[in-house]
């Protein structure tokens, strides 16, 4: 797009940008009314002033002056002895002093034999005016009759007057942006896992806005809850025949028992996982503060003691995030089981900084091809031909789980190749 280098340039914030919108039409306003103001009162008032003081020079140096006229010029023009070293050679004034363009201006086109104007000082005027052959004569007389005085006080009236309206128009801003802070709040705590209380309120559009979160808030916990207790029921339904199932086999044959137990583990693990998927994307418990790395370092512990070959390789900060602690702890579990799966050595480490939580979990094992990453996190995705070690097939759903609970803290679940182990690596990465 033609104006996209203006983004960076952009605040990124709601409040930013609104006192963007405020502050600049107030600037632009106020620089336009000042120009206006300053060439049509100042620069109009200094050239009337200015022209004056030049009908008086012009007086008081010609010739046919009589000596009352010469003594009343005397005493409002200073005539003061020069030489033509003296004279600069070029008008001097104040790289800021405007009017000082048209003082100069006019007193080059209306008097008599102007040579050169010193303006730096404030306060005085110099004017040189050379006549004919006749001397070179320096004039001082004072600023404030040649030029429009306090021209200071516009600029603190535009100073103060802006701030003042800034101040009004932020305080209504504030009010009115308020509703819509809140509401992204509340979004982004949903989407954290957490239920925050919100209650629409501000403009009618921003009430709209909120009544549309909370019915579609509404809507998916609904779509969660019916979820869960539907895949609650179906386990339910089936835990009771393979029950039934596993006692009537108990009575055969050990050639035959042996087979038929298999599968009904089999049917087990599949039902246990499905719990697991139900609730990985739908826990009901409430966030709480845990500590990191600890919580990780306990987890990590208890698949050790379980047999698994993992170990706490790296940790880096220490302070506390709120999590889901059950939740979190399934996910962890599940890729180390993965990792178990699929290799032999497991390695666990630990980064928390002020703007999120990783937590790393690598394996040895043959890794997942870049291009079916992105499925291997889906439900039901088995990729056992490329990873298969003989060490059992899962469900597909070890991943997946992990992957929602991720999202369900405000996270994300990303796989990639482990450069110290050669296997696959998953990063659990949560904003803090």
């Amino acid at each position: 797009m033609k104006f996209d280098w203006l983004k960076r340039y952009m605040p990124r914030g709601l409040y930013g940008r609104a006192a963007l919108i405020l502050l600049l039409p107030v600037v632009t306003l106020q620089l336009i009314v000042s120009v206006v103001f300053v060439q049509r009162h100042f620069e109009g008032v200094t050239e009337q002033l200015s022209r004056e003081v030049a009908r008086q020079i012009n007086a008081a140096l010609a010739p046919e002056r009589d000596a009352e006229s010469g003594f009343a010029d005397a005493l409002s023009l200073d005539f003061l002895p020069t030489s033509p070293d003296a004279m600069p050679a070029q008008d001097l004034r104040r790289w800021y002093d405007f009017s000082g363009i048209v003082v100069i201006r006019t007193l080059r086109s209306y008097v008599v034999g102007f040579e050169r104007a010193h303006l730096v000082d404030d306060w005085t005027v110099l004017v040189w005016v050379q006549r004919g052959d006749g001397p070179l004569t320096l004039i001082e007389f004072d600023r404030g009759r040649a030029s429009a005085s306090n021209p200071h006080q516009l600029l603190v009236n535009m100073v103060v007057f802006g701030a003042l309206l800034t101040v009004i128009a932020y305080l209504y801003l504030r009010n009115q942006l308020r509703p819509i802070t809140r509401l992204a709040g509340a979004a982004e705590a949903f989407g954290r896992g957490r239920h925050v209380p919100y209650s629409p309120s501000g403009a009618i559009e921003v009430r709209a806005a909120g009544h549309a979160f909370l019915d579609m808030r509404a809507r998916i916990e609904r779509q969660i809850e019916q979820r869960t207790m539907m895949l609650s029921g179906i386990s339910h339904d089936l835990r009771t025949p393979l029950t039934r199932l596993r006692l009537a086999v108990s009575m055969l044959d050990d050639d035959e028992r042996e087979p038929l137990e298999r599968d009904i583990d089999d049917m087990q693990k599949l039902i246990d996982a499905f719990l697991d998927f139900a609730r990985g994307n739908a826990d009901s418990t409430q966030p709480e503060s845990t500590e990191i790395p600890a919580f990780v370092a306990r987890i990590v512990e208890d698949c050790a003691r379980s047999g698994t070959a993992v170990t706490l390789v790296e940790t880096v900060g220490k302070g506390q995030i709120m999590l889901r602690q059950m939740a979190m702890r399934r996910a962890i579990e599940n890729l180390i089981g993965n990792a178990e799966r699929y290799g032999k050595r497991c390695e666990v480490s630990v980064v928390l900084t002020d703007k999120s939580l990783r937590i790393r979990i690598e394996d040895d094992g043959p890794g997942i091809a870049t291009d079916q990453r992105e499925a291997a996190l889906r439900p039901f995705v088995r990729l056992d031909p490329a990873r298969n070690q003989d060490k059992g097939s899962g469900v597909g759903l070890g991943l997946a789980i992990a992957a929602d609970i991720a999202r369900a803290h405000g996270g994300v679940l990303r796989l990639g190749e482990s450069e110290s182990m050669g296997g696959l690596r998953a990063d659990i990465v949560i904003a803090r």
